[in-house]
């Protein structure tokens, strides 16, 4: 794989003869809808010539190209704010994500999100991207969060966290001490009919994973290590306060607390395979100052 200019060269080595979008499904991990994506957009080419609707054979030494870096649109206001990049290249980027500032605005011309903070970074570093988050984080849960660069990456980065590639672990403070200390919640969650913004388990709501082990603990509460198998929103505070042990200082699930000024939940680790290279990746957020006292 090279890049050149605004594309990404594949050549075709062992797997010919084959259809070209079975090329690019085995060989770029790329989807049918982020294949016809390219082809819509006049985005794919083999040895040169662009191709529309066409599904030819490509054979040794052909070159296949996807128009991945070609400048887009983007819909979110720029607005500057600092940012803590843990991982950069030309197809990802990982973000230390600060508590009380949401991912990505919820209506249009909304300021002041992390998405808004991206937005003004790609422009000033002259990229013509737009932002597309890979998963989310609470507005007051800070911690790592990872963002794709373009609608390669990204198809790639949503099916391996689909199939749960991507390993997310979080750490949380939490009122008393689990029992058992290691266990897996395995509950669904659905919405609340009584408030608006708050979940909780619900038999009729989708389906829920959650490992936990505690790492250490005191007379007023304990720290836990959490890693979703799921992604539901606020999966790990709807659970923990269903097993009575709610985060320290969530208003929601929990109680306020002197301690913190929001839930005490950072997520701190993020590993998975990049979607272009397939190296190993292994990022950690560090600690936030409000939570430095629960750091393991």
């Amino acid at each position: 794989m090279k890049k050149r200019g605004t594309w990404l060269e594949y050549k075709v080595t062992d797997l010919a003869p084959v259809y070209v979008n079975e090329f690019l499904i085995q060989t770029a991990g790329a989807s049918k809808g982020v294949i016809h994506h390219y082809r819509k957009a006049n985005g794919l080419k083999v040895n040169g010539t662009i191709l529309s609707a066409e599904n030819p054979l490509v054979h040794n030494g052909d070159i296949v190209s996807l128009e991945v870096f070609k400048a887009e649109k983007n819909d979110i206001v720029s607005e500057f704010m600092e940012l803590d990049i843990l991982f950069e290249d030309d197809h990802i980027i990982a973000i230390n994500k600060p508590a009380g500032m949401k991912t990505h605005p919820n209506s249009p011309g909304e300021t002041g999100t992390l998405a808004n903070a991206l937005a003004f970074y790609y422009m000033m570093q002259g990229e013509d991207a737009a932002v597309r988050h890979v998963h989310r984080l609470d507005e007051d849960t800070s911690g790592a969060i990872l963002f794709a660069k373009h609608a390669l990456a990204q198809a790639i980065m949503d099916k391996a966290l689909q199939e749960h590639f991507i390993s997310r672990t979080y750490v949380a403070a939490v009122q008393g001490v689990p029992r058992p200390k290691k266990g897996t919640i395995s509950q669904p969650i659905g919405k609340d009919r009584h408030h608006p913004s708050k979940r909780r388990v619900s038999t009729g709501g989708q389906p829920a994973v959650t490992h936990y082990e505690m790492v250490q603990s005191s007379s007023s509460g304990a720290v836990l290590k959490v890693q979703l198998e799921t992604g539901r929103t606020h999966q790990i505070r709807v659970h923990l306060s269903y097993i009575g042990n709610p985060i320290i200082g969530d208003r929601l699930y929990g109680d306020p607390s002197h301690l913190i000024e929001r839930q005490a939940l950072h997520a701190a680790h993020i590993r998975f395979h990049h979607p272009i290279t397939n190296e190993k990746i292994d990022l950690t957020a560090p600690f936030p100052a409000d939570m430095k006292r629960w750091e393991p």
